[in-house]
């Protein structure tokens, strides 16, 4: 047998091709020049005389067979050769593009539905582990004193809540006024335009007041929590605290999440007050309604229960904001990207998390007869 590559015809009853000498990638040139002049039909591939096979070798025989259509398992080869060759094609057949398959269009509809409950039941999970995580953290660190962080707790309850105090205010007494203005619509048909007062008293203290602020922290302050912890997490910052011996959750969520439980019920009084302040104006310069009837109304109607029916929802959006914010931080990867990806998701998170709880509160509260 000869080192040199040779590609020759046999005629017979079935015309073959047989293949000799070193196919190796030194010879890949020669080889291929070899094979691009191989053009009559051939039936079969001898490649028992080939001396030297390696994987260009073996992808330069793959083409040979291609081009006669006859199949890699047909060509005769030895055996140690055969094992390559057999490697080279599963390595093509692996990296090859999938073929396209025509599904239904409902049936992709539903696989993408399908994959969306499967990640948002996914991210429930995660979010109950994190909060057993944290909550152990915390049962921790309270009775260490040598563990609080006092000044980044009060840092943190600057930035959500002194901070985000005049939006809030703004924004709950615009919609206080045009809750009002609805309100005045409707009831001036009817004659009853002293039930504005009540309708913008029941929609503040029970929902609106604390929806509102906790929508609004769920946006700038989730955010603000999952970008923090999540530049951290990308300058590896995190485990530098842990190869110092620190616990990140002590360090980094403990204090943000102390300071949006104490800040958040107080900004939600405040957008009942703006909420209230609203209605007020639009009760005194549109319904002609005098200040002194709008608070008697109030305190007439309003019962200490929908104060109280606000307020305590405001600790549970407190924990899910903080809780979403912190662990999409820790979940950022390496690039500036993931950064934004998990800030848009704590966001969507967080506010949707806020609203299915009211609604199941508000039903809670139905039934209880509050």
């Amino acid at each position: 047998m000869t080192e040199r590559p040779t590609i020759e015809v046999v005629t017979g009853p079935g015309q073959c091709l047989r293949l000799a000498g070193a196919w190796r990638v030194d010879q890949a040139e020669r080889l291929a020049a070899e094979i691009e002049r191989s053009r009559q039909p051939v039936k079969a591939l001898d490649g028992s005389e080939i001396s030297a096979l390696d994987a260009a070798g073996a992808m330069l025989l793959l083409r040979l067979a291609q081009r006669f259509d006859i199949a890699p398992g047909a060509v005769t080869l030895s055996d140690q050769h055969r094992a390559l060759l057999d490697a080279v094609h599963q390595a093509q057949a692996d990296d090859g593009p999938e073929p396209l398959l025509r599904e239904a269009r409902w049936r992709r509809v539903l696989a993408h539905i399908g994959a969306a409950v499967t990640e948002s039941w996914g991210h429930l999970i995660q979010l109950l582990a994190f909060t057993g995580q944290t909550l152990v953290t915390l049962v921790k660190v309270v009775p260490n004193p040598r563990l609080w962080r006092p000044t980044a707790t009060v840092h943190h309850m600057e930035q959500t809540g002194l901070d985000a105090l005049p939006l809030v205010a703004l924004l709950s007494f615009l919609i206080g006024a045009v809750v009002a203005f609805l309100g005045a619509t409707v009831l001036k048909d009817f004659g009853a335009e002293l039930f504005v007062v009540d309708l913008v008293a029941y929609a503040f203290l029970r929902e609106m007041g604390v929806l509102l602020t906790a929508i609004l922290l769920a946006g700038r302050t989730a955010s603000a929590f999952t970008a923090q912890i999540g530049t951290m997490k990308s300058r590896e910052e995190i485990d530098a605290m842990r190869t110092i011996g620190l616990d990140p959750v002590a360090l980094l969520v403990i204090p943000r999440l102390t300071a949006l439980l104490i800040m958040l019920p107080l900004l939600a009084v405040f957008a009942m007050l703006a909420g209230l302040l609203g209605g007020l104006l639009v009760a005194v310069y549109s319904l002609g309604i005098p200040i002194e009837m709008y608070i008697s109304r109030v305190y007439e109607t309003i019962e200490l229960r929908h104060y109280l029916v606000g307020l305590v929802k405001a600790p549970l959006f407190a924990l899910v904001i903080a809780l979403v914010g912190c662990l999409e931080g820790f979940k950022v990867g390496g690039t500036a990207q993931s950064v934004g990806e998990r800030t848009t998701s704590a966001v969507v998170q967080s506010i949707t998390l806020v609203i299915v709880i009211d609604a199941l509160a508000a039903i809670f509260f139905m039934e209880i007869g509050w």
